[in-house]
């Protein structure tokens, strides 16, 4: 059984547990996970979200994930996911760090930009298709749009 905390400001603590039980559920049930999920201010860093393990480099478990507050909800619900596709990228070892280096496959990412990172451009496909299920499965709709529920006023960045 995996573990979930979350603190912070600027963000709804039932989405956050929600998205993420489902996505461990859904795509780790095996594995005992540790998520801490820190809300803070990252827009000097111009980022949405971080994911990085806590503990050992070797098989990690202990996860924490730093999301910028006051999104709307789908964009934090992408962003959410996309971190959450890198915790599972950690724990299935398909990223990993070799001789002090950050790897894919195997392959060291640091020799391309980071848009071009391979890590990164699974995360940004998989959260696309993974919010779709999501919404699908939570709500019943095909489509955010098509759910009044889902309606919130939008945050500038």
């Amino acid at each position: 059984m995996s573990s979930i905390y979350h603190s912070g400001y600027g963000y709804s603590k039932l989405v956050c547990e929600d998205v993420t039980q489902w996505f461990l559920n859904k795509f780790l049930p095996r594995h005992k996970v540790d998520v801490d999920i820190l809300h803070r201010g990252l827009r000097r860093e111009k980022v949405y979200g971080y994911c990085d393990f806590v503990d050992e480099a070797h098989r990690p478990r202990h996860f924490l994930i730093e999301l910028t507050t006051y999104m709307d909800k789908e964009l934090y619900i992408k962003t959410l996911l996309h971190e959450l596709v890198h915790l599972r990228q950690w724990v299935t070892g398909s990223l990993q760090l070799r001789y002090g280096k950050m790897c894919y496959c195997k392959e060291p990412v640091e020799k391309y930009e980071y848009e071009y990172q391979p890590h990164e451009i699974e995360a940004r496909e998989q959260e696309e298709t993974l919010y779709d299920e999501y919404i699908e499965e939570k709500y019943g709709v095909a489509n955010v749009n098509d759910s009044i529920c889902l309606s919130v006023s939008r945050h500038l960045l």
